[in-house]
Parts: structure tokens; sequence; C-alpha cells
């Protein structure tokens, strides 16, 4: 018989018997005890992060006023608006700019009402949200009055609708007097605008006891009759339609 070969001295037993380690010391032990526990607690702690971010207030939408958003958005009382592009208005008048499709309805709508014998006229279209800064804190200041009550009658920079280009704050040219105030519901503008803005695709922003809360403007209305201002307009809409259901 032959002798075996020098990868045969050792018994298989052997060679298929993995070899037994020594165990741990102590401090190795205990060295990954800790490390096992700090990352469980790091793991808690990314847990509690996604809740607790939510609890972090974010700043304020305007800066210099305190306020904050409410939950559709609103910021006293008022819906947030874009500033329309410089490229997507046109001019109607000596400083008066809109949405070209808002531009031809408005033209449309004098036209008819001077058929009738009533003269509209044009107070303000677009205001960039720079110029509506300027009239919100400015003013406020000039009057002394709180964020809330300035609010009431002038939306905050960035949430008015004058800055998407389709609102327009209109008077009656033959009662100049009534321009900007409650009065101007007693004329024959507002009147004609009361029986015919619609057909023309022009609604009231802001009719007595409206719930966003803001003073009621007879002169102010927005054009709705694009998809685009649809789209834009439709919070507001919206809230108004749960007010008449309630």
């Amino acid at each position: 018989m032959a002798a075996p070969g020098a990868g045969d001295d050792i018994p298989l037993a052997r060679r298929t018997t993995p070899s037994l380690r020594r165990p741990a010391s102590l401090p190795k032990r205990l060295a990954r005890l800790l490390l096992g526990s700090a990352l469980l607690a790091g793991a808690a702690v990314l847990l509690l992060l996604g809740p607790l971010r939510s609890l972090i207030a974010p700043p304020p939408p305007v800066p210099g006023l305190a306020a904050r958003l409410g939950p559709d958005g609103r910021l006293l009382g008022h819906f947030p608006y874009p500033d329309a592009r410089e490229e997507d208005l046109v001019t109607i008048g000596a400083g008066l700019r809109l949405r070209p499709d808002a531009a031809r309805a408005l033209a449309a709508m004098r036209a008819a009402a001077a058929a009738d014998g009533v003269a509209l006229t044009v107070l303000s279209a677009h205001r960039s949200i720079e110029l509506q800064k300027k009239l919100f804190f400015d003013v406020k200041a000039e009057r002394n009055q709180t964020s809330s009550d300035r609010a009431m009658v002038s939306a905050p920079p960035g949430f008015s609708e004058h800055s998407t280009g389709y609102a327009v704050d209109l008077g009656d040219a033959r009662e100049p007097g009534t321009n900007l105030t409650e009065s101007f519901e007693t004329t024959a503008a507002y009147r004609w605008l009361d029986r015919h803005a619609a057909r023309f695709h022009f609604v009231r922003s802001f009719p007595r006891g409206n719930r966003q809360g803001v003073s009621y403007e007879p002169w102010h209305w927005r054009f709705e009759g694009s998809t685009e201002a649809l789209e834009m307009f439709e919070p507001a809409q919206r809230l108004a339609r749960e007010g008449r259901v309630r």
C-alpha cells in the first residue's frame, strides 16, 4: 500500500471541523454593546425628526409681517397670487396694464356700458408685488394701522389679486367722488355692472359678508374668462361656495 501523500497527513475529521474561536475579551464585548446602543439611539432620533420638523414653525411668508399662513394658505384673509410677468401684460391706459384676455373683455364691457349711457373708468389694474408692498406697509404706517386692520382694505404683497393682471378697480366717470368708496354702489356704473358684468366674465371679489373677511369693495372686480384665471381664483371661489352652502 502506497504511503499517504503530504496533503493527507491531517485526518479528515480535523480538516472539516472549524477551529474554535476564543471568546472576545470583556473590553471588546463592552465596546460592541456600546456601539449597538449608539446605533439604536441614532435610529430613534431619525424616526422622531420627521414629526418634530412639522412642529417647527416656518418663517412668516412676508418679511416684516408677523402673521402666518392659515390652513388654506391665506394670510390675513387673502389668498396667495403670483406676479404677472411683464411680457404677459398689455397696456390699456396710462399706467394701466392687464392680461390680454382680461383687457379684451374689459374693452368690450366698457363699450357695452357706454352704449347704455354708462361711463366706466378704470382706476387700477395690475399692481406688482413691489408696488403692493408700498401700498401695504407705507400706508399702514401713515395711518397707524395694525396688520389686521390694513389687510381689511389692502392685501399684503404676494396676496393681491391685482398682481395677477386679472383684477381691476372700476369707477363711475360721472361721479368721481364715489371712487374706491362703498358709495360707488349707488352709482349708475355699479348698477350696470351688477346686471351685466358676468356676461363679460367679471365678478365681484369682495361682496358684503365675504368669507375671506375682507372689507366690502363694490369697485373691485376680477376676470374669470379663461382656464388660467379660473384655476388661479378657484380657492377663493371654493371658499365662497362653501359659505353659500352653509
